[in-house]
C-alpha cells in the first residue's frame, strides 16, 4: 500500500511503540502507557536519553566494581604446600 494521506506509518508507529514500551518499561513505572502516548515528541526523546545515559554510567559503575575485585584476575592459583604422593598413601 502507498501512503495515507491520514494517519501514521507503519514504520512511524512502530516506533511510536517502541518509544512508548522503552519509556514504561525502563522508566520503572514512572510513566503510563498513555502518558508517554500524550508525551509531546521532545519529551519522549529527552525522557529516553536521560534514561539512556543513567543506565550506561550504571553499566560503566558495574564494570569499574568487577575490575576491583580479585575474581578471574589471571594470576595462578596454587595448591597446598602437600607432596602428590603423601596425599592419598594409606597404610593397612
Amino acid at each position: 500500500m502507498g501512503p495515507h494521506f491520514f494517519g501514521l506509518s507503519q514504520e512511524y508507529r512502530k516506533n511510536i511503540f517502541i518509544q512508548i514500551h522503552d519509556l514504561t518499561y525502563h522508566g520503572k513505572g514512572g510513566f503510563t502507557f498513555f502518558e508517554v502516548y500524550n508525551m509531546p515528541i521532545w519529551l519522549r526523546k529527552f525522557n529516553i536519553h536521560r534514561i539512556n545515559e543513567h543506565l550506561e554510567k550504571e553499566q560503566k559503575a558495574i564494570q569499574e566494581a568487577r575490575g576491583e575485585s580479585n575474581i578471574g584476575d589471571n594470576n595462578p592459583v596454587f595448591g597446598p604446600n602437600v607432596p602428590a604422593s603423601n596425599t592419598y598413601n594409606f597404610t593397612k
